[in-house]
């Protein structure tokens, strides 16, 4: 299944989608179950997970990759969301509390200079959750799915990715146990397939989440030379609904 921003919108708004968004929903307030007076951003196609977790922070942005493409966000209110490059991020050094990866990782040409970038944009103490698809799980053998779209990771692979960037995991969960079937039986027993598989079968869930902290004693390497330079304000502003440009 391509993984542009109309085929995640149209997943998402499938009975498995929205399961699968619940599930893993569920994992990421686990893991960041307060999030008051943060700045919070989304990379990659993080909006609908960012809905359930936004309103309770000084403010939310979300930004999407140029390959990806752009669609507004929130339905109703200002427009959130920016177009942009990864390896770019249109904020001011040390702006952004908390960044959230979604369907990022795994499809992107940019990992380390994206990686980098979140590295430069978040405050000392700054925190990265990235979820990813788990290698060893059977969503990322289905292409059917957004998750078997690109390069899945172990664990492990992620946990070192990070750590060759810069940050420290101090955390990780695993989601998505439910097999990818639409199904209505399967899909309103997923409650019970999560407990269940997160207790016996951690290996095998669909995604993976790693939680890292900023190494803030450490300088980033230069990933190269960038084509411009601009100076923004310590916050996303002011994004145009009819664009979703900066």
């Amino acid at each position: 299944m391509p993984s542009d921003v109309i085929d995640l919108r149209d997943f998402y708004q499938t009975s498995l989608g929205q399961v699968a968004r619940q599930m893993i929903r569920r994992a990421i307030r686990r893991m960041w179950p307060d999030l008051r007076g943060q700045r919070l951003l989304g990379i990659g196609y993080a909006t609908p997970f960012l809905s359930a977790i936004s309103a309770e922070t000084e403010r939310s942005a979300a930004l999407m990759p140029a390959a990806l493409g752009v669609l507004g966000w929130p339905a109703d209110g200002r427009n959130l969301v920016a177009l942009a490059d990864e390896g770019e991020l249109p904020f001011a050094d040390y702006s952004i509390d908390r960044v959230l990866l979604v369907h990022a990782v795994e499809t992107s040409g940019e990992v380390g200079p994206m990686l980098k970038e979140i590295w430069r944009v978040l405050a000392g103490g700054g925190r990265l959750l990235v979820v990813a698809p788990n290698r060893r799980g059977i969503w990322a053998r289905l292409d059917r799915t957004p998750f078997g779209s690109g390069r899945p990771y172990t664990m492990s692979q992620l946990s070192q990715l990070l750590r060759d960037e810069l940050f420290t995991p101090i955390g990780s969960a695993t989601a998505l146990f439910i097999p990818p079937a639409r199904e209505g039986i399967i899909l309103r027993s997923a409650p019970a397939w999560e407990r269940i598989g997160t207790r016996f079968f951690p290996t095998v869930a669909g995604v993976v989440l790693i939680e890292a902290a900023k190494q803030i004693y450490a300088k980033p390497r230069a990933a190269r030379e960038p084509r411009r330079r601009l100076v923004y304000a310590p916050a996303p502003h002011g994004l145009s609904r009819q664009t979703g440009r900066c």
